[in-house]
């Protein structure tokens, strides 16, 4: 396991056939992963629906912190 305390890294996920990088720390990306294993979907397509979601906001975050926020706060 990386140190928790880790700078951010970037990666490249695909939104609706186009490819976007987002930069997290690895263990947001560590708990993307478990969050897509458990729910059965590909990261790409949890990182769809997160994005759609935050689109909705009447104050939409960017698509990081909106994954950070769903993260933190899923039940």
């Amino acid at each position: 396991m990386p140190p928790l305390y880790h700078p951010p890294v970037k990666r490249s996920v695909e939104i609706a056939g186009h490819k976007t990088s987002i930069s997290l720390e690895p263990v947001f990306w560590d708990m993307l992963r478990d969050a897509a294993e458990e729910e059965g979907v590909p990261i790409n397509a949890l990182v769809a629906r997160i994005d759609a979601e935050r689109i909705r906001a009447d104050t939409p975050p960017g698509l990081a912190s909106a994954i950070r926020v769903w993260l933190v706060t899923r039940t």
